[in-house]
């Protein structure tokens, strides 16, 4: 399986709690929500392609917790496919805090220890389509530093939210990245599909004027 990161994203690239006010207060933050503002009809819609291509969800013990309190309210259907997926498909939680009692929501699994890049690099080794990380900043951080993020998509919302847990704080390992998917959606935000190029190092150069032009070198 490859392994995917999906979310949401502000201007200055803060991934805390777009979809509600107690979605994640940590850190005192009190923007949560900042995404409702500005959705429109079909401005979700990819999102229900992005599970589409999943065998199964890995989250953080955070968003874990706060996925199944929403998502096991709501009743899966056929054309529910965000719901069917969180509510019956195979999901694995990061966690040395929840016993496997905790985490009971359909077929759940707790990764434990202080190898989880290698139980994840070892779940990527399975068949199967992706391997699909949902929000979960402080895992998602710790597969970046790995080398094991094979795409990012993010739907990134025009609005500078200016505090909270950013997609890609200072310190990140370098990397590049091709952009395979560009859509303006309903709304004004933009979706985009990003796959790894490269890892660990960044190529630079420079603008020179050669003969009164610029060129790139």
């Amino acid at each position: 399986m490859e392994l995917s990161v999906n979310v949401f994203v502000s201007l200055d690239g803060v991934m805390q709690g777009p979809g509600g006010p107690d979605e994640d207060r940590s850190n005192g933050f009190e923007y949560g929500g900042w995404l409702v503002p500005h959705a429109a009809d079909g401005q979700l819609d990819p999102v229900d392609w992005w599970f589409r291509q999943a065998d199964a969800i890995l989250l953080g013990r955070s968003t874990f917790e706060m996925m199944r309190t929403f998502w096991s309210q709501v009743t899966v259907e056929p054309d529910n496919i965000v719901s069917t997926a969180l509510n019956t498909w195979k999901k694995y939680v990061v966690s040395n805090t929840l016993s496997d009692a905790d985490a009971a929501w359909g077929d759940t699994t707790v990764l434990r220890g202080d190898d989880i890049v290698d139980q994840v690099r070892r779940l990527k080794e399975q068949p199967g389509r992706e391997l699909q990380v949902h929000g979960s900043w402080q895992l998602v951080r710790t597969l970046h530093d790995a080398g094991l993020v094979d795409t990012y998509r993010l739907i990134q919302f025009p609005v500078v939210v200016g505090t909270g847990k950013r997609l890609f704080e200072a310190g990140a390992v370098p990397a590049t990245y091709k952009i395979t998917h560009g859509e303006v959606l309903p709304g004004g935000a933009v979706s985009l599909t990003l796959r790894q190029d490269g890892f660990g190092s960044l190529g630079t150069g420079d603008i020179v004027v050669e003969d009164g032009k610029e060129v790139l070198i």
